[in-house]
């Protein structure tokens, strides 16, 4: 198992996948780690379909215009908040924060045990959401973040350099 930093700075978004299936203990492991995300005020706002039907895989890919690999991934998870599990009227939408967090756990654990990802945005897009809602016949509380392909990669590739010394300001921002 690669170190934290190691596993941070070489994740790659994977959009071409083997057919070799998804083991459920990995899969596990996976909603594990988007569990272990923070939340604010300890909500944990998540929830998690996970698809390895074919047919659904492939009707949400016609769906959604950025998640066609869909049609070659062997498993999907949707990551969704619950509003029924959020704090009220402004702070409410921290849900999104939070399922980004137990999202980003997701990405960075599929790659450290071998697995590749891609995260494809529904929210906020009502044409996304409603799309994923009556695909996976969801109740309106449960709002779909995303969508996440995974499988075992297909394709290798080197992660971008993102460092940008920039984008960087130390105590107050600068504009030197």
């Amino acid at each position: 198992m690669m170190d934290a930093m190691e596993c941070i700075l070489s994740r790659t978004s994977i959009r071409s996948f083997s057919d070799q299936a998804v083991e459920e203990d990995i899969l596990r492991k996976l909603l594990d780690a988007g569990m272990a995300a923070p939340s604010a005020v300890n909500m944990q706002p998540w929830m998690f379909v996970v698809i390895h039907k074919r047919e659904l895989l492939d009707t949400l890919a016609d769906k959604l215009p950025y998640a066609k690999m869909l049609k070659q991934a062997p498993v999907a998870i949707v990551v969704c908040g619950d509003l029924r599990k959020t704090l009220d009227q402004r702070e409410r939408e921290y849900w999104v924060e939070d399922c980004s967090a137990a999202a980003e756990n997701i990405l960075l654990a599929a790659h450290a045990l071998g697995l590749g990802a891609v995260w494809t945005a529904v929210h906020p897009v009502p044409s996304r959401i409603n799309a994923v809602q009556s695909t996976l016949h969801m109740p309106e509380y449960l709002i779909p973040l995303n969508v996440m392909p995974l499988g075992y990669p297909a394709e290798s590739k080197e992660p971008k350099q993102k460092w940008d010394e920039g984008k960087i300001h130390w105590n107050s921002w600068n504009e030197e």
